[in-house]
């Protein structure tokens, strides 16, 4: 008989961390998922879809990243990977103090978690935005290649955050062998999306489905680096279980990448009768928290080379979003109807 597996998820109530706990539960393996949530009727209403067995796999904790403390978990531990922090650029911009806090503190509690806990192997989940501003010279980077983040602007709190909460996974790798792992995401995106996340690829998605013009609030210069949830999940799975202590690893469909401009060109182009186009409305990036240019091109060659292989293109992405927002939709409808 296979041996029960305990998994702890932080950010289960986001996209990818919920992803993450469905992936685990669709393998049907024998297992307990620790689920550490904020917001523990959010978290109950996201899952609540889900079959009884699934759901007695299924262990919500309410409480703050700082209070996860090995001494408050008194079953063991095999797997842990850590997903929760902000996505909202705005929200990054208005409050850097508390981002940048949460990001680094939030790591350190959770790498100090899983080196008492003694797990099998832990992911950080962070960000393609370590790697700052770069030009685009055509070719695609490996994970050595950082470019420039400007220390004076608010909004660097999230990729300086980032790169020192991968600074501490190096340095709790080397001092005490903690077996952790990095996965420098894309930009994710696709089934099990909120409806009401408001990131730019779901601004364009939005708009497609109800039939407006696509507004670019900048110039649209800037590289995009995309992978579907669905590949991201295999490859932080992959990462889990096969990746290199100390190492970080692109998730990555390089098959996805364009610039903003031409990502929201094609999402345009999907619109039924192709009427939709693409104008732009350029706002101060100071108030709208967006990250500034970048040309960078990821390179997925490092994680490629531990079996995994990404999907879905770009457009597919698309097509998972408006089907979400179709379905919900028709459900609403249905709904007022009776």
């Amino acid at each position: 008989m296979e041996q029960e597996q305990t998994f702890l998820i932080t950010g289960a109530t986001g996209m990818v961390g919920g992803s993450l706990a469905r992936w685990i539960l669709k393998k049907e393996l024998p297992c307990r998922i620790i689920l550490p949530v904020r917001d523990l009727e959010k978290a109950k209403e996201m899952y609540k879809g889900l079959k009884m067995a699934d759901k007695e796999k299924l262990d919500f904790v309410e409480m703050q990243l700082e209070d996860i403390r090995a001494e408050r978990f008194f079953m063991p531990v095999d797997y842990v990977i850590h997903c929760a922090c902000a996505t909202r650029s705005a929200e990054m911009a208005a409050r850097p103090v508390e981002t940048a806090d949460s990001i680094v503190m939030g790591t350190k509690h959770i790498l100090e978690f899983a080196r008492k806990k003694q797990v099998k192997s832990m992911v950080y989940v962070s960000s393609m935005e370590v790697y700052g501003v770069t030009e685009d010279t055509g070719a695609f980077a490996g994970e050595e290649e950082l470019g420039m983040i400007d220390l004076k602007a608010p909004r660097s709190c999230y990729p300086m955050g980032k790169r020192m909460a991968e600074h501490y996974c190096h340095i709790y790798y080397e001092e005490f062998q903690a077996p952790v792992k990095i996965a420098r995401l894309a930009q994710t995106f696709g089934k099990g999306i909120s409806l009401r996340d408001d990131r730019v690829y779901m601004q364009f998605a939005r708009a497609v489905f109800e039939g407006r013009d696509i507004v670019l609030k900048t110039a649209g210069k800037s590289m995009g680096n995309y992978c579907a949830i669905d590949d991201a999940v295999e490859g932080i799975f992959t990462i889990l279980y096969r990746g290199k202590d100390g190492e970080a690893y692109n998730v990555v469909n390089e098959a996805n990448t364009m610039k903003i401009l031409d990502m929201a060109k094609l999402a345009a182009g999907m619109a039924e009768g192709k009427k939709n186009t693409v104008r732009m409305e350029i706002e101060d990036p100071g108030r709208t928290g967006y990250a500034p240019d970048t040309g960078v091109r990821l390179s997925g060659e490092k994680l490629r080379k531990l079996g995994w292989a990404p999907e879905k293109s770009l457009e597919e992405m698309f097509m998972d979003l408006i089907g979400e927002m179709r379905g919900a939709w028709y459900a609403g409808n249905r709904s007022d109807s009776h």
